[in-house]
């Protein structure tokens, strides 16, 4: 379904390559996670493929393909259209990604306003379908502003806009990072109830491997902007083959054992 090929990104303000030729596969249905710590290039990538990261700042060569369309190259008129229908994105900071200034409902409900061609009140409808599968009152939440909100709503929210259009390929990018611990297993519920029940890909970014074990089926470690290793989540952590990977791993054990 998404389909990544010797993927190379250079920032223009930079000598250094973000990501390195990296190759990278999800099928139809499929939760991939790739995994590093700051800087290894994941959000980057994610970003390429979401179609996010502006032309005129950085040089992108290789290939990303979605169903056999060539993303890179795709003009920027047919590339909004993916986006706003086929490519959901979900961001890490839910604060900053709704304007303060609108109501949730309306900011849930825009991309069907610009790809759909559904009526108000068909629009309406379909929010509250997204708002109620995301384990959100739809009725209460609709009329809310963000700061009437909190961070785990805001985050459910968030997803509900994602997947509002049915898209093919989500992208989260650290959708946990921000949230406490008992609301970062909720959301890592809903993403995979979401992804058994409409069938939705997804591609999923994280520094932590405990949380990617609970969630994705496949996995790629990447380490300054290669991807180091790859396999299934079972492969990963029943037998890492690479040093980073190791390490990653004896981070979630030393975490573990400090919480226990």
């Amino acid at each position: 379904m998404l389909s990544i090929r010797d993927l190379h990104i250079r920032f223009l303000d930079d000598s250094h390559e973000a990501v390195r030729g990296i190759d990278l596969d999800i099928a139809s249905g499929e939760i991939v996670g790739l995994v590093g710590e700051s800087g290894s290039g994941k959000s980057v990538t994610a970003m390429t493929v979401a179609g996010l990261i502006e032309r005129r700042r950085a040089a992108i060569s290789g290939s990303v393909t979605l169903d056999g369309r060539e993303l890179l190259t795709l003009p920027r008129g047919e590339l909004r259209a993916i986006q706003g229908s086929e490519i959901g994105v979900v961001f890490q900071e839910p604060m900053t990604a709704f304007d303060p200034l609108m109501r949730i409902g309306p900011q849930v409900g825009e991309a069907l306003a610009l790809h759909s061609g559904l009526d108000a009140a068909a629009r309406r409808a379909r929010v509250m379908e997204a708002l109620s599968e995301a384990d959100l009152d739809a009725r209460d939440i609709y009329e809310k502003y963000p700061h009437e909100c909190s961070g785990g709503m805001l985050q459910r929210a968030l997803i509900a806009a994602a997947v509002v259009t049915r898209p093919k390929l989500l992208i989260a990018d650290e959708p946990t990072t921000a949230l406490d611990v008992s609301v970062q297993g909720q959301i890592l519920a809903l993403l995979r109830r979401l992804n058994g029940e409409l069938g939705t890909s997804m591609l999923f970014i994280s520094h932590d491997l405990g949380v990617v074990r609970r969630l994705c089926d496949r996995v790629a470690v990447m380490r300054r902007g290669v991807i180091v290793e790859r396999g299934t989540v079972e492969e990963i952590f029943r037998a890492p083959q690479h040093e980073y990977t190791r390490t990653l791993l004896d981070a979630v054990i030393e975490i573990k054992r400090r919480d226990a």
